[in-house]
């Protein structure tokens, strides 16, 4: 996540956490990375692999320390670019609106903050971590006033690294569930404004995305399970891609979901919703047993979507999946989209309220 201030580079930190219980649970966690224009497993030794995923952890765990400063010098590379902010729509309905500042690494806002990390990966130049925003908030959250209600929300982010530095950074908290632990509106603006974030057509259609991974035989186990995934981005994947006792741990609109299970809309899906969705693809991350697809859900709201009347606009919304192989077979699916902002979209913030 991120704070918006001109020092914080990308959002989240925590040195707070016991040491021992974050090392502990990162050597548990798999890793690994395919995104265009990036190496291969083969292409990248496990001890680069590990570096990488050590300049990361170093960045996330420098922030708000003694050493920051000295430590942002090291593993940020002299060009980095901090490619998407993890409060986005928050920071962009703020801007240019005087309201309070939120602190260096939102620790005016969330003095307590803790991040916990849950998941690491990493294959060729690429890294993605998962993790979880906890805190109390006790400041003005991009002119949210104070609640002083705790906080416990998901963020990920996306590095790409050169030379032992992290060169861009991509990021995306559930902006969605903080304003609903917060029990919050977003702030109004002067002019009375919902900032939407834009269509950016970025990305690979799935079968462009599919034929491409098949066009060379795979050659290791994370080449095959990449293959799986990107089936699910075609326009016909299988009845069978999964395997018969597949979990889904989360929806990447968990917080729709749930509001239609309890308005008993839960059948208006997007899938239902758009019926012209087309996801496209950005990339993938894989390594092990794991499969990290970063996407965009792309399409036109022509049906209900969870109750919402049909609106005819454009939707474009960034998710994040994680798939988990059990012997060959996709047995856990977790997913994770930004909900605030396909909601600014559609102009139907209030249905995180209802």
């Amino acid at each position: 996540m991120d704070d918006a201030e001109p020092l914080d580079p990308s959002v989240d930190s925590q040195q707070e956490l016991p040491r021992r219980r974050v090392l502990a649970g990162l050597a548990a966690l798999g890793a690994g990375a395919l995104m265009p224009g990036c190496a291969t497993n083969g292409q990248s030794s496990a001890a680069q692999l590990e570096r990488n995923k050590a300049v990361v952890m170093r960045f996330k765990k420098a922030q708000g320390a003694k050493d920051q400063d000295a430590v942002m010098r090291e593993v940020l590379a002299p060009d980095y670019k901090r490619l998407r902010g993890g409060m986005e729509n928050l920071a962009a309905n703020a801007r240019d609106q005087g309201f309070p500042g939120s602190g260096q690494f939102l620790r005016g806002a969330i003095p307590d903050r803790v991040d916990v990390y849950e998941d690491i990966i990493a294959e060729g130049d690429r890294v993605g971590l998962r993790w979880r925003l906890t805190g109390t908030h006790r400041g003005n959250l991009f002119g949210i006033p104070l609640t002083g209600r705790k906080i416990d929300v998901y963020e990920v982010g996306l590095f790409r690294l050169a030379g032992g530095q992290i060169v861009e950074a991509w990021f995306m908290v559930d902006e969605a569930g903080l304003l609903k632990q917060l029990g919050a509106r977003l702030p109004q603006r002067k002019d009375g404004k919902l900032i939407a974030p834009p269509i950016t057509n970025a990305g690979e259609e799935g079968d462009a995305v599919l034929a491409r991974l098949k066009a060379r035989p795979p050659a290791t186990e994370e080449d095959r399970n990449k293959i799986t995934v990107a089936v699910s981005k075609s326009s016909s994947p299988p009845k069978d891609y999964r395997a018969p006792d597949y979990k889904q741990r989360r929806q990447g609109l968990q917080h729709m979901r749930d509001y239609g299970n309890a308005k008993g809309t839960v059948k208006f899906t997007p899938t239902y919703a758009f019926p012209d969705r087309r996801d496209h693809v950005l990339g993938f991350i894989a390594e092990g047993d794991k499969v990290w697809m970063h996407f965009n859900l792309r399409g036109t709201h022509t049906r209900s979507f969870y109750g919402l009347p049909p609106t005819n606009r454009r939707v474009e919304m960034p998710e994040v999946g994680i798939a988990r192989f059990v012997d060959g077979k996709w047995t856990e699916g977790w997913y994770f989209g930004d909900e605030l902002g396909i909601l600014l979209q559609l102009g139907a913030v209030d249905m995180l309220y209802g």
